[in-house]
This record gives C-alpha cells, structure tokens and sequence, in this order.
C-alpha cells in the first residue's frame, strides 16, 4: 500500500504544532472530543433539514475505550462520519478545517455551535500516540475507509468494513520514557478528570465503561458460611456519562434556584462555603455572551503570594479554551 504524504510542510508544520501549540499533552483529548461533537452536529443539522435521515439527538454519543493490555485509547462517535474524499481533505492537509467547509458550503453564520475552525487540533493526538488509526464510514454510504499515520511521515487510506456510519479513532499510546508517564492516558480516573475538566459541558453524553466492585449477594453465600467472615467483593462494569452537558450559565436564570447557584460553586470550585454573591449575565449584541460571576466568601488561601494566578474560566461552546484568562 502506497504512503501518500500530507499537503503542506508537513514534517515542519507538525513537529511545530505538536511542540508549540499545546503546552499540556492532555489536551489531545479535549480536541478529539470536540470533533466528535462536530460530526455529530453535523449529523443532527441535516436531520432538521432532511427527514429522511431519521436521526434525533437523544442517539447521538461519543465512546471512550481504554485498553492498557494493548496500550490502546478508542474514541467513537456516530455522527457523520467522513468518506475516503473528506479524510484526504481533513486528515491529509494539516490545518484543512472540515468544519470550516461545512459553514461555508451549507452558508451557516459564524454564531452556529460547532466547534471546529483550523483544523490542527486532531494532530494533537500525535502528542502521546505512536499510530493513529481512523475507520470512517459516511451517513448514506456503502463504503468505509481506514485512515493510518505514525506521523509527518504521511499516512494511508484503504477500503475497510464497518458496520454503521460515524467514525472510530485509535490511538496507540507511546511507551514510557524517564520524563513521561504515557500511562496516566489509559486509566479511566485520568480520563475522567480530562473530561471532566475540558469537555464537561459537551452537548452530548460522552460514555465509558468503568470497573467497579461491590459486596457480593448474600444468597449466592451457603446457609452454614460463618457470619465473621470478611466480606467478598465482586467487580463488575457499568457504562458511566461523564460529563454533565448542560453549562449553568447558559440556562435561563428563572429556572435556576439559589441553591443550585451554590452547588456549582462548590462542587466547581472545591470550596466548602458558599459564595458571597453570585451574579448572572448574558450579554447580547456585536458579541455575544454569558458570564457566571462568583465572590468567595473568603479571600483565596494564597492572594496575597506570588504563586496566585488571577483570571476567569473561558469556554467556546462549552469546552474549556483557557483556564485564567485575564
């Protein structure tokens, strides 16, 4: 099979991303995420438009599969998946945005939430991944197709099968090195906090099936088993959403309770108190705007050392951009 190589500088350009861009590895996921949520906005755009695709929100999800025996992260999502033509354009041009396309082909305003612009963030995914792998079938097609890279090097597409449509991303995960802990990347607490922190406020749920162990039925025990015993635990999986989906602050403010203020807050902010005041805007006009604004009841532990970093939380339709933007 021939290795067809991407079309720009793509050695310089990606080597510069992957160093340059991101200065946290984890950010990966938060990008691969994002285009999932792209795909299936898609997906959902065209249902509003064509009944014909029998597709309502409540069936779109994204998937994360982790499997540290072969040291592989699966990403899945059931939007609209891309045809052997759209993985050339998207995947073999770095910085080719299909989301982009998408606006400009349907005359979609700038405001339409989807996520995607430039089109470099999938290569982010290079950052901890030694293979990439893509298997893609397009809504309405016959056809699926296998997209691999293991880098500038460039990559290939092959013909494949796949059952329904949407798209399937593995990630083979690097080995560890003395300053790198690869690992973290396949344990389902980590991806959790990734999630949790990045991805949180994702309009769809974002499912994995986590471990988890509990006591063992007392029928399955025999009538004479001695009551001292110790206890017997079982474990079992359970497909967990990890994010919440919907943000507080673009909620209509007379249908949140001062309670629920507080519990954000708390819960967001890992303080026990309650805030002094909370305050609510959204703004409308050349920009657009929510802003949910919080006042400690206490000065913050460090304001007054150097270590304090003052700022506020950005989201873009709700994926965490910046953490202290000031």
């Amino acid at each position: 099979m021939k290795t067809k190589q991407f079309k720009t500088e793509s050695r310089r350009i990606l080597d510069l991303m992957i160093n340059s861009i991101y200065t946290h590895k984890e950010i990966f996921l938060r990008e691969l995420i994002s285009n999932a949520s792209d795909a299936m906005d898609k997906l959902y755009f065209k249902s509003l438009t064509d009944q014909s695709v029998g597709i309502s929100r409540s069936d779109l999800k994204i998937q994360l599969i982790p499997d540290k025996a072969m040291r592989r992260l699966t990403l899945v999502d059931n939007g609209i998946g891309m045809s052997k033509e759209e993985l050339e354009n998207n995947l073999g041009t770095i910085a080719q945005s299909g989301t982009l396309n998408f606006k400009q082909e349907n005359e979609i305003k700038e405001d339409i939430d989807i996520i995607g612009q430039f089109g470099v963030g999938f290569y982010s995914a290079f950052m901890v991944s030694k293979k990439i792998t893509v298997i893609s079938k397009a809504f309405g097609m016959a056809e699926a197709y296998r997209w691999e890279s293991k880098g500038a090097e460039g990559y290939t597409i092959e013909p494949c099968d796949k059952e329904g449509f949407g798209t399937e991303i593995i990630l083979e995960i690097k080995d560890n090195t003395e300053d790198e802990n690869y690992d973290e990347y396949l344990e389902p607490y980590r991806i959790t906090e990734i999630v949790k922190r990045y991805s949180d406020y994702i309009r769809y749920p974002i499912q994995m099936e986590v471990a988890k162990s509990r006591l063992k039925d007392k029928a399955e025990k025999p009538e004479d088993a001695d009551e001292g015993e110790i206890p017997e635990y079982e474990t079992y999986t359970e497909t967990e959403i990890l994010n919440s989906m919907i943000p507080l602050w673009r909620r209509n403010k007379s249908e949140i309770s001062a309670e629920e203020y507080e519990q954000f807050y708390t819960e967001k902010f890992y303080d026990y108190e309650k805030p002094l005041r909370c305050l609510h805007v959204k703004a409308e006009g050349t920009m657009t705007y929510n802003a949910l604004l919080y006042i400690p009841a206490k000065t913050p532990y460090n304001y007054y050392s150097k270590e304090y970093e003052k700022g506020l939380q950005l989201y873009s339709n709700g994926v965490l951009i910046m953490d202290k933007c000031a």
